[in-house]
C-alpha cells in the first residue's frame, strides 16, 4: 500500500511493479488550497526583500509556483530545501543551485549544513503548509535569522480513505505499508478506525525515517522498517524484505 497525497505516488508505484510487486495506492493525507490567501500574497510580494527561500516539501513547491504563476522569481533570492525529492522538484522548475543536506532528509540535516550556521540578520522565508514542524524556523530565528512562514497549502484526512483501506483491509490485499510521514502515519491509523494499531501490527509499515519510526513505536507498531527518504530507498527495502527470510 503505497499512503502518499494523490498525484505523488507514481515514481514509488512504478518502481513496485518494476520489482513484481502490486502497488495499491489509497492516500493517507489530502493536499488541499488555502481558504484564505492574502497572507500567502503579502509574503509573495515582498518575496525580493529575502535572502533566502526553504521549501519543506514538494508540495510546497507546487503549490508555490501554481499561485504566483508567471511572476519572476528574484534573481538574488537563493532556495533551500530539506530534501532530495524537493530539490528535483525545484530543479525541474528552473533552479540549477539548491541548498540541500546529501543524504538525510529533514530540518535537522538542513540546518547542520555551513550555510545556516549563522544565519544572523537573515532574511529567511519558509514555504510549508498550514501547521507542522517548528524547529527548522525557531533553530534559525535562535540564530539570528528574521524568519516567516508562508503557508500555501493545508493537509486533510482523505474523506473517502476510511472506506478504501477496510474494503483493502478485508481483502487481504494489504502486505505491507509505506507512509510517508508522522501525519500519515496518524491519518492511516485513523482511516482504520477502532483497534488500528492491532491491524496494523502484524503487518510490515515502512517509514522514511527514525523519527517517524518512533511516533510507529509509541503506537504499539513493531515491523517497522526505517527504508530512507526515497523512493529508490523505498523500493529497494521491499525488495530485501520480501526476499528476506522475514516474510516466510
Amino acid at each position: 500500500m503505497v499512503t502518499r497525497p494523490k498525484g505523488q505516488a507514481d515514481a514509488l508505484s512504478a518502481l513496485i511493479r518494476q520489482a513484481g510487486g502490486e502497488p495499491l495506492e489509497i492516500p493517507a493525507l489530502e493536499i488541499l488550497d488555502l481558504a484564505e490567501l492574502a497572507p500567502f500574497h503579502a509574503v509573495i510580494n515582498r518575496l525580493d526583500s529575502f535572502d533566502t527561500a526553504i521549501f519543506v516539501s514538494r508540495n510546497a513547491v507546487r503549490k508555490v509556483f501554481a499561485l504566483i504563476g508567471a511572476r519572476p522569481w528574484p534573481a538574488g533570492l537563493q532556495v533551500a530545501t530539506v530534501g532530495a525529492g524537493t530539490r528535483e522538484e525545484l530543479a525541474a522548475r528552473g533552479f540549477p543551485r539548491v541548498i540541500a543536506p546529501a543524504g538525510q532528509s529533514d530540518s535537522e540535516a538542513l540546518l547542520a549544513l555551513p550555510e545556516f550556521a549563522d544565519a544572523a540578520g537573515k532574511r529567511i522565508v519558509i514555504f510549508r503548509g498550514e501547521g507542522g514542524r517548528r524547529l527548522l524556523g525557531d533553530t534559525l530565528a535562535a540564530r539570528g535569522a528574521l524568519v516567516e512562514h508562508a503557508a500555501c497549502y493545508r493537509r486533510a484526512l482523505p474523506a473517502a480513505g476510511a472506506a478504501l483501506l477496510a474494503a483493502a483491509w478485508e481483502d487481504g490485499k494489504v502486505d505491507a505499508v509505506t507512509v510517508s510521514s508522522g501525519e500519515g502515519l496518524a491519518n492511516l491509523l485513523a482511516m482504520l478506525g477502532a483497534g488500528a494499531a492491532g491491524r496494523l501490527a502484524g503487518t510490515a509499515l515502512f517509514v522514511p525515517h527514525p523519527r517517524v519510526a518512533g511516533e510507529a513505536a509509541r503506537q504499539g507498531l513493531e515491523r517497522v522498517i526505517v527504508a530512507g527518504p526515497g523512493d529508490a530507498e523505498t523500493a529497494a527495502a521491499l525488495v530485501a524484505y520480501f526476499g528476506g527470510a522475514s516474510y516466510n
